[in-house]
């Protein structure tokens, strides 16, 4: 196997197990077990192993001594001190992302509000809208074209995303609410209105933080 395929079989095996931790299918404090996952993905355990080392620096999975390897529980008092770096950055994201999103950003921004227009028609589960909540933030971080913000903004949105998903049947209004604030967002990065989007990000992430402490 070259370098090339087993980097991405890594990767691979990194974004599904990443995004299983962030979805809460593999549920806080669960224990992580490298031969079953291996299976689950068709992948060796060496790239589950190098995708364990990233997702432990990104606080998704914890290693203690003697105990093995476990999802981090989701501790709701790490609410604030996420949502202080999101304040800072999700605007700034937002507003070079109208500023700096190419064509071809454009288009998959232009796709994911066609997909956000669906919303009330009832096709989505919530789990279902988690996942283009996702989606959209991801899409907006990639299109700053800075790869350090974006790094950090992911990591960031996964981490809230977990809360988000563990109360997901206590939030007032649902999460249907919360997921269609991001269509004036996303028109307002298509449309390169780096101001509107800077202030819309800003009250997207302070709805969020009320919404789930509400929900408590």
């Amino acid at each position: 196997m070259s370098e090339n395929e087993e980097l991405s079989l890594a990767e691979r095996a990194y974004r599904a197990i990443r995004d299983s931790l962030v979805m809460l299918d593999i549920r806080p404090g669960e224990p992580i077990n490298e031969d079953r996952l291996a299976q689950d993905l068709g992948v060796g355990r060496t790239p589950v192993r190098e995708a364990l080392k990233r997702l432990q620096y990104e606080r998704l999975i914890a290693t203690y001594p003697r105990r093995g390897t476990f999802a981090t529980e989701v501790n709701i008092t790490d609410l604030a001190h996420i949502s202080e770096v999101r304040l800072r950055l999700e605007p700034m994201a937002a507003a070079q992302a109208a500023r700096r999103a190419t064509d071809q950003d454009r288009g998959a921004l232009t796709e994911l509000l066609q997909e956000l227009e669906k919303v009330r028609s009832g096709r989505y589960q919530a789990d279902e809208l988690m996942r283009l909540d996702l989606q959209v933030h991801r899409a907006i971080y990639a299109a700053t074209h800075n790869p350090y913000l974006e790094d950090t903004l992911v990591r960031h949105d996964n981490l809230a995303t977990r809360i988000w998903c563990l109360f997901l049947d206590r939030l007032p209004g649902g999460v249907i609410g919360h997921v269609e604030e991001h269509r004036p967002l996303l028109r307002a990065v298509i449309d390169g209105r780096p101001d509107q989007a800077d202030e819309l990000a800003s009250r997207h992430v302070e709805g969020f933080e009320k919404a789930v402490r509400a929900a408590i």
